[in-house]
């Protein structure tokens, strides 16, 4: 099998410092929120601001990565993460707190879609699956240990973990300085045809990417926001279990993300993406529409690690359509921006629609409607095209995508 290019294991590893770092500062956050003496709503905008920011600035990274390059825009946004995050230590207001964490989401947008964008020209088509696995696994390993490190220096105050965050992501930003120097312009030669950016409109006539669109909204929905807001008050306030026990049900979840990850990026390389992303919905959409059901501790363990397999199977397997529907182009454009914008809706959207749900009728139905939303990404794939190289023979057989992608974006 091919060998991993070394560019794309500096990506690899800056991307577990980044979400080692978000992870770290998840613990303080809110605290220092209310160490202004504001209302649990005001203390949670904070959190909801670094979202929201990412989401209303993607378009114009989409851009900006197209006019600049992927590479530069990378630096940036990791250099205004942390700058704000740095800048977050500092804050002596509650208004100051937020605007230097709604800065930090501008930041992580740039940085997001310009690193998907690399990973897209960097990773060999035959591998495409592969790399993505690394790529969640590695987000996911930083965002279960960042918690841990993160309470551990809230010992030494709230301030501490934010200014550890800016230190590493400055190291960070050093290390893809002066080792991506030469890798960030140079598509992949065996990835396909080389043409100008895709803009969304394009893509979006594409049967596989409007399902791309549809699991990773489902993903930012379930993964991001239903899982790490509902899921511990349906623990507390619905079983009536305590609060570590909300703990070990999102690690339980994680370990089967960790042990889904792992396997299924070589899967989707091997035997198509389809054949891996359908099982993976299945699974999600099953395990999840019955978890609010549950009156046992046990059984939701139970059902975590199975909508953790669900979610780990079909994380990195579009994130590998993603690539092979892209193929080798200079830059991504609004069609990746749109990618990302689409999970982040979800993570933005989810946990307030869920939570409403939950209030009004209960949390089966809150549970249930999540589960309806994986049946619809299930749905769209049912009809998507598959795309992997191995399967279809070669590039990108996207036809309706490839009669028009030189246009400007």
């Amino acid at each position: 099998m091919r060998q991993i290019p070394r560019g794309i294991w500096v990506l690899l590893a800056a991307n577990v410092v980044i979400a080692l770092g978000y992870g770290l500062i998840a613990p303080a956050l809110p605290a220092f929120a209310r160490s202004f003496n504001v209302s649990f709503t005001a203390a949670s905008a904070v959190v909801s601001a670094f979202a929201v920011m990412r989401l209303l600035f993607a378009p114009a990274t989409g851009r900006l990565v197209t006019i600049f390059g992927e590479r530069r825009i990378y630096l940036i946004g990791l250099l205004v993460v942390a700058g704000s995050t740095f800048a977050c230590a500092f804050a002596q207001g509650y208004w100051q707190l937020l605007l230097f964490r709604a800065a930090g989401g501008v930041g992580s947008t740039m940085f997001t879609v310009s690193a998907m964008a690399l990973l897209i020209r960097m990773a060999p088509a035959e591998i495409r699956g592969r790399v993505s696995g690394f790529f969640s696994a590695g987000f996911l390993i930083g965002s279960i240990t960042g918690p841990l490190i993160g309470s551990a220096l809230v010992g030494f105050g709230l301030r501490m973990p934010f200014v550890v965050y800016s230190i590493a992501l400055l190291i960070a930003a050093a290390v893809v300085a002066t080792q991506l120097r030469d890798q960030g312009g140079r598509p992949d030669p065996t990835a396909g045809t080389q043409a100008g950016v895709i803009p969304f409109r394009i893509a979006v006539r594409n049967s596989t990417y409007r399902a791309i669109l549809t699991s990773n909204f489902t993903q930012g929905w379930s993964s991001m926001g239903v899982r790490v807001a509902v899921v511990p008050l349906f623990i507390t306030d619905g079983l009536d279990e305590g609060p570590a026990m909300a703990g070990i049900a999102l690690a339980v979840y994680a370990a089967g993300n960790v042990a889904a990850i792992v396997v299924a990026g070589r899967l989707s390389d091997s035997y198509g993406r389809r054949r891996v992303m359908l099982p993976g919905l299945a699974i999600a959409a099953v395990s999840t529409a019955v978890l609010g059901l549950a009156t046992n501790f046990v059984v939701v363990l139970l059902l975590c690690v199975v909508a953790g397999i669900g979610s780990g199977l079909f994380a990195p397997t579009h994130q590998a359509a993603l690539a092979d529907v892209l193929g080798n182009r200079q830059q991504g454009g609004s069609a990746l921006a749109a990618y990302g914008m689409s999970s982040d809706l979800g993570a933005v959207s989810g946990p307030v629609v869920v939570g409403f749900v939950a209030d009004r009728a209960g949390f089966g139905w809150a549970f249930t409607l999540t589960g309806i939303v994986a049946a619809v990404a299930l749905a769209m794939w049912s009809f998507a095209a598959e795309t992997a190289p191995a399967v279809v023979g070669g590039g990108p057989h996207l036809t309706e995508v490839d009669r028009d992608t030189t246009e400007p974006d």
